[in-house]
């Protein structure tokens, strides 16, 4: 029988690769989604990639009665992939109470609702902003986590501490204890091979590369390069840019070792390329791979960025049995041709 996943905001841009891959897998997903950066729509282009639609629910995970509710009506589930949160970095300097009510409290209750029942498998949507500005490069999951420069990466350092107390702390009444892993994501981008799917954030985007793209189609006039006086070689950020599907299916390896390992407590794990990428290389690889000329202009420094970091993504390759082996410029592609998809249907 198939295990029984439920993913919360799987409708979002890594949560709806990763249920792609799970379906691909044979898993039976439940999507939890309040589509607040999402649509129905996707529920729809996954079923055309995978020939199957996921069971999703509309539920605000950060409403206690509700998130309850719908962990009572799933508490046949085995396994949680957590990814529902806010995201945006620029954003949550502007907007912190709306971050941390958000992130920790949908975590907060999905773990009540994870208690409620006997579902003790946790994959935690984790981000590489728990280390700061790292002292030395590459990161492992051993740094140091430094002061977080923005409140969504603070929201991701508590939620890890929430996790680790979880686990120390007493056992359920049911005497099950959790088993969590945390993943540590660098930069997502691209999109799925069928243009399906990709990133479609509300509003202004508050990431690099669906920024390119809406330049790139006419949609934004020009893209803000935040920042060239970085101690970088030509000055600007550097990020560990991944593939997205590749990330995805670095939680099918996740949900397998939850399967196999009977460990129980948390473990961390660094998900990236082991190489960064600096932003005017990711233009400059976009504007390769499309033939497209970007309108681009330098501005002042954006609150919250750091300078420069990339990891070692050595322990999940050695305990996951997963590495990333996507190219930039075949990030940047399929990131164009999701964007042209979006542009024919209008």
């Amino acid at each position: 029988m198939a295990s029984k996943v439920i993913v919360t905001g799987g409708l979002g841009f890594i949560g709806s690769h990763t249920v792609v891959e799970l379906q691909q897998k044979g898993y039976k997903v439940i999507i939890a989604d309040n589509l607040s950066n999402s649509t129905l729509e996707v529920l729809d282009r996954i079923a055309r990639i995978t020939e199957q639609k996921p069971e999703m629910e509309v539920v605000d995970l950060s409403d206690r009665a509700a998130c309850l509710a719908f962990f009572k009506a799933h508490a046949d589930a085995d396994a949680v992939i957590h990814f529902a949160a806010s995201k945006a970095v620029g954003e949550s300097v502007q907007k912190p109470m709306l971050y941390y009510r958000n992130n920790l409290d949908s975590l907060l209750y999905t773990i009540e609702g994870m208690q409620q029942g006997s579902c003790r498998k946790l994959v935690y949507s984790s981000s590489c902003t728990v280390y700061g500005q790292p002292k030395q490069l590459p990161v492992t999951e051993q740094t140091p986590r430094l002061e977080a420069e923005c409140p969504y990466g603070n929201t991701k350092k508590i939620s890890e501490d929430i996790l680790t107390d979880l686990t120390k702390g007493e056992l359920p009444a049911d005497g099950k204890p959790f088993r969590i892993l945390a993943l540590r994501y660098f930069n997502p981008i691209g999109a799925h091979p069928s243009a399906l799917i990709g990133e479609l954030p509300n509003g202004v985007p508050g990431n690099l590369m669906p920024f390119i793209t809406q330049t790139a189609a006419g949609i934004r006039p020009c893209l803000q390069v935040f920042g060239n006086d970085y101690a970088t070689p030509d000055g600007t950020p550097i990020r560990d840019y991944i593939y997205v599907c590749d990330l995805a299916q670095a939680h099918v390896a996740a949900m397998e070792y939850l399967e196999k390992e009977q460990a129980v407590g948390i473990d961390f794990f660094n998900l990236g390329t082991g190489r960064g990428y600096s932003v005017l290389e990711v233009i400059e690889s976009f504007e390769r791979s499309t033939g497209q000329k970007l309108n681009y202009k330098i501005t002042g420094r954006r609150p919250g960025d750091i300078e420069q970091i990339w990891a070692d993504t050595s322990k999940a390759e050695r305990l996951l049995g997963w590495k990333a082996n996507t190219g930039i410029d075949q990030m940047t592609l399929s990131a164009w041709k999701w964007q042209q998809s979006l542009e024919r249907a209008k």
